[in-house]
């Protein structure tokens, strides 16, 4: 999962739905597992698949015009439970970017966590983006990291996004939290030295 961030351009996965909680996004009963892997197969599970196993046809990640690797989401995404699986479930199913209005504090943060960017866009931007995606599902968006923007390609609007300077950092470098101490150690034990 870990990849370095730079510009993704890609096409996108529409799913125009409001106060999608962590519940939706991984259901309770996937929980049990505590290693990463495979989470991504049951990416928003019970609305891809009826109980019968069978799969539903008219929803987005079952339907095959839609591909790519940034996902645009109505607004409050990944409200409810502190759940990290829900990161690791849109991590898994190979989503690397995550566009909405607004997203759930501790959700965004466990995206940050887990190498996926959770961009937030105006609600003005987010209902362009929607339109675009529904009048030609090959539409690109484009998102650079280092310049903290994200563009339609298709109206050439962009947007400036806000992200933690540190988070960022550890993302352009493909560095989780332990890699960030681990390529300090020098700095830290000469800061420790120092303080003695």
């Amino acid at each position: 999962m870990k990849q370095k961030f730079d510009i993704i351009l890609s096409t996108c996965v529409p799913l125009p739905l409001e106060n999608v909680d962590t519940d939706q996004i991984i259901p309770a009963r996937f929980l049990k597992a505590t290693d990463k892997e495979g989470f991504g197969d049951n990416l928003f599970r019970d609305w891809r698949y009826r109980a019968d196993g069978s799969v539903v046809e008219d929803f987005v990640l079952n339907d095959p015009k839609y591909k790519g690797c940034i996902l645009v989401a109505g607004k409050n995404f990944g409200s409810g439970s502190s759940r990290e699986h829900a990161a690791w479930a849109i991590a898994g199913y190979g989503f690397r970017v995550v566009i909405s209005s607004f997203f759930a504090d501790i959700h965004k943060n466990n995206e940050l966590n887990n190498f996926v960017l959770p961009v937030q866009v105006s609600e003005d931007f987010l209902a362009e983006l929607f339109q675009t995606i529904q009048h030609d599902p090959q539409s690109q968006v484009k998102v650079d990291l280092p310049n903290q923007t994200v563009t339609n390609l298709s109206t050439g609007r962009f947007e400036h996004f806000d992200i933690n300077g540190y988070k960022k950092h550890c993302l352009m470098n493909g560095l989780d939290d332990i890699d960030f101490l681990v390529a300090n150690k020098d700095k830290i034990e000469a800061w420790e030295h120092q303080k003695n």
